[in-house]
């Protein structure tokens, strides 16, 4: 940090932070854009990580032909996507990614609020988050709350006015280039964790304040660094 200011909320990203489902998610969005006619690759799906459906599909779909997708095939793709999600995950919820519930309980006990700022609308998820982690959630934003998903920074200025903290007392966890761009362009001080199948360069070229390679390696940043308001 460049400030003395302790931290006092920390904003997470849900798929690839909370959850270990981009594989699941890159699949699915494969298999619904090309049965479809979109070209789209699992590389695609981890560089758009963070964008809401429609604006994944409409992504691709301006780079293709110039212009945004009809809503008819956006809400077709987006509901087979989120079908075949559901079908590669057995009905089942991903499973979590490692260390992240040894962060968010260490967080919690010392009393900093824990947020999520996704831009996913799967709401099987997003319904289950405050089950799966006991609670440790002070608020959530997702693609229901917001006009722009990230890259824009609506989600976490959103995140961080309800926090009612400084931006200075808040940081952002995030895995995917898209949202670590949408953090730093808020004014957030930003972690990425990289959990997925793109380069550290990927998350350094969005200005990533830290990079690490798992979530233990965060937790041990956390507990040596003195930057909470313990």
């Amino acid at each position: 940090m460049v400030n003395s200011q302790k931290i006092r909320a920390v904003f997470f990203d849900q798929d690839g932070v909370l959850f270990d489902s981009m594989p699941c998610h890159a699949k699915a969005w494969e298999m619904a854009m090309n049965e479809n006619g979109v070209p789209y690759t699992a590389m695609d799906c981890y560089r758009n990580e963070g964008r809401t459906g429609p604006g994944v599909i409409n992504e691709i779909y301006q780079r293709l032909h110039g212009t945004d997708a009809p809503q008819e095939l956006i809400d077709h793709i987006y509901d087979t996507k989120s079908n075949y999600f559901l079908q590669l995950n057995k009905g089942e919820l991903p499973a979590l990614i490692p260390g992240v519930r040894d962060v968010l309980q260490y967080l919690h006990k010392n009393g900093i609020q824990c947020w999520v700022v996704t831009g996913s609308g799967q709401r099987n998820l997003i319904n289950s988050l405050n089950n799966t982690f006991d609670g440790v959630f002070t608020g959530i934003i997702s693609a229901f709350d917001v006009k722009y998903g990230k890259p824009n920074p609506e989600p976490y200025l959103k995140a961080w006015e309800r926090s009612g903290f400084k931006k200075e007392e808040c940081m952002v966890v995030e895995n995917a280039p898209l949202g670590t761009r949408a953090a730093k362009a808020a004014g957030l001080f930003t972690c990425a964790v990289n959990t997925g199948i793109l380069p550290d360069s990927d998350l350094e070229a969005e200005h990533a304040d830290k990079v690490f390679p798992n979530m233990a390696a965060l937790l041990k940043w956390l507990q040596d660094s003195a930057i909470l308001s313990v």
